[in-house]
C-alpha cells in the first residue's frame, strides 16, 4: 500500500459512515532494529498547517485558543482502529465521541447559530 497516495488527504469516516474530515497526518514510530511502524492518523487543522509551514502551525494553534477553541491539538486514532482504506478511511471509532469534529462544533455554535434561520 502506497501510505501516503491510500490515506493521506482522504475523506475519513467512522464506523457509521459520517464523514469526520480528512486525514491531516500520519505518524510512524522508529523502532530501534525493526521497521518503522504505522502508529496513528491525525485529523486536525494545525497537522494540516503544520504541513504547510510550522510557523502557520503556531499561528493557527494561538488563534484556535483566543478564539476558544476547547481543543488545538490534533486528534490521533491508532492505525489499529483503522477497518478499511479504500475511497474512504474507514475508522472503528464514533465521530461524534471524538475531537475530530472540534472546529465543525464550535463554528455551528458561535458563528452560524447566530446568522438569522442557521440553525
Amino acid at each position: 500500500m502506497d501510505i501516503i497516495r491510500d490515506v493521506l488527504d482522504n475523506q475519513l469516516v467512522d464506523r457509521n459512515q459520517r464523514k469526520m474530515g480528512k486525514v491531516d497526518g500520519i505518524v510512524m514510530e522508529l523502532r530501534d532494529g525493526e521497521p518503522p511502524r504505522l502508529a496513528y492518523i491525525e485529523v486536525g487543522v494545525t497537522t494540516l498547517s503544520r504541513r504547510l509551514n510550522p510557523r502557520l502551525a503556531r499561528l493557527v494553534a494561538v488563534i484556535a485558543s483566543k478564539w476558544g477553541a476547547k481543543q488545538s491539538e490534533p486528534f490521533r486514532i491508532p492505525w489499529s482502529k483503522v477497518r478499511d482504506v479504500g475511497i474512504d478511511v474507514e475508522v472503528d471509532v464514533e465521530a461524534e465521541a471524538t475531537p475530530a469534529l472540534g472546529y465543525e462544533k464550535w463554528l455551528r455554535d458561535r458563528i452560524i447559530a447566530r446568522i438569522p434561520g442557521g440553525e
